[in-house]
């Protein structure tokens, strides 16, 4: 019989790995938190709507990569794909849309059909922060600070590098659709057959497009930046004149947009070279459109999301805090096993971090607990339970000493564990 497998496009984290992605989002927890953003948590199931109307029917997360699962309702339900439009849609249910502003951080997994590659998987994990009811610029900068000094806490920060780009307001992106149109027009034949619909349907699409042939006819179209009114303009100034004060570095990139209906103004992306095809780690921009699309007032928002997979790519295990190194309980018989667990539970109502070891005698015990890295065995044989005392032996230096069990919790204290 085949031995059973996980589901192609997803990943068992084993425990190495499980403390990386802790590590990750217990940094980004404490971070964010530092800025006043309070962690909120929603549901990975959503109704397909939430996302239709947000992201668009022409993106390729709704038109390709969105998981529905079959109910008993009438209305479709999705797994969702990313955040944001959750915890708007999260805003609205709860009545939360006259409480601006509202900072929200958020961890946890997300579903995309797509082909599984190197930092891209079906069930990702993501890290986010949303700043909701704020128009000024200064929260695109606190947003992006924010992003910056999660990399920076990780020590990730000088292998990434922040591109920026705007992508105006309404009146601006239709002075450009004009002019893409016009361009790409000319092109039309040489367009892959996807942007050909999306020229027909949403031509800022073709934008994000994935196909090499595509990207080599939009190196000559014209620059969104070229079509940016005096507000675009003023906006973007602002934003990089804070980045500018904060001392966060950043790299202008004319053609990053996002691949989602809702942004407009401000679109940005830390990326490394690091991760192959798969560059970004972080990415967002401002999405001021997002909540009246979903039927609620016009309020303004900026965000961010973080791949966690890929952070733990680039996160060095010597990066991690050490961990803290356990005392090992060693009966010298399975016959003393309960009486070892009594101690050990009285140890880690004390504080201490302890292992029971399990089977076999006291030697086979003892290179249990040096193979789990412990500082101390606490050996309990007939002897000892007899006269009510413990053998403290050191696993780094060999040496050891019978103490009375009463005694144990401050010997230890005394050895500085």
């Amino acid at each position: 019989m085949a031995i059973l497998q996980p589901v192609r496009g997803t990943h068992d984290l084993l425990p190495p790995e499980c403390r990386k992605y802790s590590y990750i989002t217990d940094t980004a927890k404490k971070t964010a938190a530092s800025y006043g953003f309070a962690e909120i948590s929603t549901p990975i199931m959503e109704f397909m709507e939430v996302f239709k109307r947000t992201l668009g029917d022409e993106s390729d997360i709704v038109s390709k990569e969105m998981y529905e699962i079959a109910d008993r309702g009438d209305e479709p339900i999705v797994l969702r794909p990313e955040g944001t439009a959750g915890v708007a849609r999260a805003i609205m249910s709860n009545g939360l849309t006259q409480s601006m502003p509202l900072k929200y951080f958020y961890s946890g997994p997300m579903f995309r059909y797509e082909r599984p590659q190197k930092g891209r998987l079906r069930q990702l994990r993501q890290i986010g922060s949303e700043l909701f009811g704020v128009s000024d610029p200064v929260g695109d900068v606190e947003i992006i600070a924010l992003a910056y000094d999660i990399l920076t806490a990780l020590k990730l920060n000088q292998r990434v590098t922040l591109e920026i780009n705007t992508l105006g307001d309404d009146e601006s992106r239709k002075q450009y659709r004009h002019q893409l149109v016009t361009y790409l027009k000319d092109h039309h034949k040489s367009l892959s057959l996807e942007s050909q619909q999306r020229l027909e349907k949403n031509p800022l699409r073709i934008l994000d497009t994935k196909d090499e042939g595509d990207k080599k006819i939009l190196k000559k179209a014209p620059l969104l930046s070229d079509s940016l009114n005096g507000f675009s303009q003023e906006m973007f100034a602002k934003v990089l004149e804070g980045l500018k004060i904060l001392n966060i570095p950043f790299v202008l990139n004319p053609h990053l947009v996002r691949g989602l209906d809702y942004y407009c103004q401000i679109a940005f992306e830390f990326t490394t070279t690091e991760l192959g095809s798969q560059g970004a780690v972080i990415a967002g921009g401002r999405y001021d459109g997002l909540m009246a699309t979903m039927g609620g007032p016009s309020i303004p928002g900026v965000g961010w999301a973080g791949g966690i997979d890929r952070l733990a790519m680039m996160l060095r295990d010597e990066l991690l805090p050490s961990l803290k190194r356990p005392l090992a309980i060693v009966p010298t018989d399975e016959a003393f096993d309960i009486k070892g667990l009594e101690l050990a539970q009285y140890l880690r109502k004390e504080g201490f971090t302890v292992e029971m070891t399990y089977g076999g005698g006291l030697g086979k015990r003892l290179k249990k607990a040096n193979k789990i890295n412990a500082c101390y065995a606490l050996i309990l044989g007939e002897t000892e339970i007899a006269s009510g005392l413990v053998t403290i032996k050191s696993l780094d230096q060999g040496q050891q000493e019978q103490v009375p069990q009463t005694d144990v919790r401050r010997i230890l204290k005394e050895k500085g564990i």
